[in-house]
C-alpha cells in the first residue's frame, strides 16, 4: 500500500509572533475525501497569528461558508461546503496585507464500497492488546529524539517498553492461529507526555501515530496487513480529554474549549448522574465536566467546534485507515447528545460499522442506558450499538472462585443473564473476563494452575450471548492483581523482544501448562468461529440454584447447542429430565474432547468442575 504522507506543515513569512515550544504549523485535516455524507467540512488552520488573514481558495466543485476566528489569534477555521465536491486538489490562500501563503488541499476520491465495511459483531472475538506491551519489532523507533518521554526501560511498569505496530505485524500469524477473528489496540495517536504516557490515553495529536509505534502509514499498512488475514481492526478513540501538552491545551483556541479551563477539577466520576433521575446539577457537572486526571483536561463537547472536529476526526482514521471498529473511551463521561450524535452521523456513513462505549457500571441498569434505542433512556437516545457489560465481568469474577450449589457460584452468572430484558440488544454487548484496567482473571502466578476454572470461564465466554472479548495473555495464564499498579496489568507478552526466554509466541516457548490453556482456548476459538449458532442464536437457561450446575442452549434455525457446566467440586448427577426440553437428541457431541455423549439415560455424571458443550445435528 503506498501512501501519501498526509500531515501538511507549512511557515507564514508574515507571521511576527511565535507559537508555543515544540508546536508546528499544521492544517486539519490535512486532505479529505468526495461523496461523503455530510456536506459541510471544517478546516482547523494553526499558525502565528493566523487569525488576521484573509481567506479565499481556488477550487472549482468546493465553496467556501465561513471563517470562524477564534479567541486565540493563532487559530483559523473554515468550513467548506463540499456537497458538489469532486476530487480535485486546490489551494487555500492565506493573505495579510501585500504578503500572501498559498496552501495545497486535496479532496480525494473515496475507495471503492468505503461505506459498506463491516464491523464487529457477536460473530468475532476481539483480541484486545496494548501497542507498548506486545511486541517490539522495530528498536530503532523506542527513542525519537524531540519527544518529552526519552527512555524505554522495561524494569518499570510505568514506563515505555519499546512495543510497536511492527512487532504486532510480525505476529498476526500467531493471533490469526489462535482462532480469534480482530484485534484491538489500546490507543495509538501521539502521546507526547513528560512521562507515563505508555498506554496512551493522553492524546497530544489526533492526526498522528505516536512515532514510537510508527508512522501513519505503518498503522494503515497494518490494517491491510490484518484483512489480508481475515483480521479486523479495532480503534481504541478518545474523546471526553486529551494530554495537556496537546497544543490545544497550551494555546487555546476559546475559553470554553475545555471544561474548567482555569483550573485543574478532579471528576467525581460518577456518571450515573446521567441518568439519575434526581441527581444535583451541581454533581452532574462536576462528573461530567470534571477531569479525568490532572494531566488529562476536558474536552468541551458542547462547543460546536469542538464537535465537528473530534466527529471529523474518527471519520478520518476510518477512511485513511481502513478500520473496522471503534472503541470509545470514558463514554458517559463526554456530553451525551455530541456524543449520541458522532454515533449517529457515523454509522448513517457506515451503516456496518459498530461503535463500543466503555460503560464502567457494576449494575445493568448504567450499561443499559447508553445502548441505542435504550427504553430507560427514551426519549434520548446514544445510538451506541454496542456497550460493555462490566456486570458480567464481576460476576464471573466471583462466580467461578466459587464452590456452591445455593445462591452464589454459577448462580450469580444466571441473576445477571435474568436482567437481559433491560437491554434493547444483548448481543450487541461487549462481554470481557478482563482487561488492561482490571485485574486479569488469575490474580497470581500460584492461581493458574487452577485449570478447571480457567477452562470454564473461557467455555462460558466463548458460548454466551455477546462479543467476546480476550485480553493479550490470557491465552497463556499471564497473571496480575490491579492492588500492585496498572503497570503490571499490562505486562509484556514473552517473546515479542528480541532476546526474550521463554517465546510464548511459540509452543516450544510455553510451559505445559500453559499450552493446555491455549490448546485449549484455540479448539473453542476455531470451532466458535463462523458458528452462527452462538453467533445469532436464542439463549435458554435453568437456575444452578438446586444443584450448582448451569445449563443453557443456545438455538438458531432448529440446530442447538447445550453446555453442561459443574460449579461445584463434587462430581455430579444429574437428572436429564430437567433438561429434556433443550435436548433434541439421545445422543450429542462434545466439542472439547471430540466423544459422543449418552442422553437416553435419565442421570448424567458430570465430574468435578466439568464442562460438556454439545451439538445436536
Amino acid at each position: 500500500m503506498k501512501l501519501k504522507l498526509i500531515y501538511i506543515f507549512f511557515w507564514f513569512s508574515f507571521c511576527s509572533t511565535g507559537l508555543p515550544a515544540n508546536i508546528a504549523e499544521r492544517i486539519e485535516p490535512a486532505s479529505w475525501w468526495v461523496d461523503m455524507k455530510n456536506p459541510e467540512l471544517q478546516v482547523l488552520v494553526y499558525a502565528g497569528n493566523v487569525a488576521g488573514s484573509q481567506v479565499r481558495i481556488t477550487a472549482k466543485s468546493v465553496k467556501l461558508k465561513e471563517c470562524v476566528r477564534m479567541e486565540s489569534n493563532n487559530y483559523l477555521l473554515l468550513y467548506l461546503d463540499v456537497s458538489e465536491a469532486i476530487p480535485e486538489k486546490f489551494d487555500i490562500i492565506l493573505e495579510q496585507g501585500k504578503k500572501q501563503k498559498t496552501i495545497p488541499y486535496e479532496l480525494k476520491e473515496r475507495k471503492q464500497n468505503s461505506s459498506r465495511r463491516k464491523g464487529f459483531h457477536s460473530g468475532d472475538v476481539l483480541y484486545l492488546m496494548m501497542p507498548d506491551r506486545f511486541a517490539n519489532g522495530d528498536p530503532s523507533n523506542d527513542i525519537v529524539k524531540g519527544m518529552r518521554e526519552s527512555t524505554v526501560d522495561r524494569n518499570d511498569p510505568s514506563a515505555r517498553h519499546g512495543g510497536d505496530f511492527k512487532g504486532i505485524a510480525d505476529h498476526l500469524d500467531y493471533i490469526q492461529n489462535l482462532g480469534v477473528t480482530a484485534i484491538w489496540l489500546n490507543p495509538v495517536l501521539e502521546n507526547d507526555m513528560k512521562n507515563g504516557s505508555y498506554h496512551g490515553y493522553a492524546t497530544t495529536d489526533y492526526y498522528k501515530t505516536d512515532p514510537r509505534l510508527g508512522s501513519n502509514e505503518e498503522f494503515a499498512s497494518l490494517v491491510e496487513d490484518a484483512h489480508n488475514k481475515g483480521l479486523k481492526v479495532v480503534m481504541d478513540m478518545v474523546f471526553n480529554h486529551c494530554g495537556s501538552e496537546h497544543y490545544f491545551f497550551t494555546d487555546k483556541p476559546s475559553y470554553d474549549w475545555f471544561n474548567y479551563p482555569d483550573k485543574y477539577v478532579q471528576t467525581s466520576f460518577k456518571t450515573g448522574t446521567q441518568f439519575d433521575p434526581h441527581a444535583s446539577t451541581f454533581d452532574k457537572k462536576l462528573a461530567i465536566d470534571g477531569w479525568f486526571v490532572e494531566s488529562m483536561p476536558d474536552l468541551n463537547q458542547r462547543n460546536p467546534h469542538v464537535a465537528r472536529y473530534l466527529i471529523q476526526n474518527s471519520i478520518w482514521w476510518i477512511e485513511f485507515a481502513g478500520i473496522d471498529g471503534i472503541r470509545q473511551d470514558t463514554h458517559p463521561f463526554a456530553d451525551f447528545d455530541m456524543m449520541s450524535h458522532w454515533c449517529k452521523e457515523i454509522m448513517e456513513e457506515y451503516p456496518d460499522f459498530n461503535i463500543v462505549g466503555e460503560t464502567w457500571y457494576t449494575h445493568n441498569t448504567g450499561i443499559s442506558y447508553w445502548q441505542k434505542d435504550s427504553k430507560i433512556a427514551s426519549p434520548k437516545n446514544s445510538n451506541l450499538r454496542t456497550v460493555m457489560d462490566f456486570p458480567l465481568t464481576f460476576a464471573m469474577e466471583r462466580a467461578f472462585d466459587e464452590n456452591t450449589d445455593g445462591e452464589k457460584g454459577l448462580t450469580r452468572i444466571y441473576e445477571i443473564l435474568s436482567e437481559d430484558i433491560i437491554f434493547p440488544d444483548p448481543m450487541n454487548l461487549l462481554i470481557f473476563l478482563d482487561n488492561h484496567d482490571l485485574s486479569r482473571f488469575f490474580h497470581t502466578e500460584a492461581k493458574i494452575s487452577d485449570l478447571p476454572k480457567y477452562k470454564q470461564a473461557v467455555a462460558f465466554l466463548l458460548t454466551t450471548r455477546g462479543i467476546p472479548q480476550i485480553y493479550y495473555g490470557t491465552e497463556i495464564l499471564m497473571a496480575a492483581d490491579k492492588a500492585n499498579g496498572d503497570g503490571k496489568l499490562r505486562e509484556d507478552f514473552p517473546g515479542g523482544w528480541t532476546g526474550d526466554k521463554p517465546n510464548a509466541f511459540l509452543t516450544s516457548g510455553r510451559t505445559q501448562q500453559q499450552n493446555e490453556a491455549f490448546n485449549y482456548i484455540q479448539k473453542l476459538l476455531h470451532w466458535r468461529k463462523g458458528n452462527e449458532i452462538i453467533e445469532k442464536g436464542s439463549l435458554k437457561h435453568f437456575t444452578p440454584t438446586q444443584n450448582g450446575v448451569y445449563v443453557y442452549e443456545r438455538k438458531y434455525n432448529n440446530q442447538s447447542v447445550v453446555v453442561f457446566m459443574n460449579g461445584t467440586n463434587e462430581i455430579k448427577n444429574i437428572e436429564l429430565n430437567r433438561y429434556k426440553e433443550v435436548l433434541s437428541g439421545m445422543h450429542a457431541k462434545d466439542i472439547i474432547s471430540g466423544k459422543m455423549i449418552d442422553l437416553s439415560k435419565s442421570v448424567l455424571e458430570l465430574n468435578i468442575r466439568e464442562v460438556l458443550i454439545l451439538e445436536f445435528k
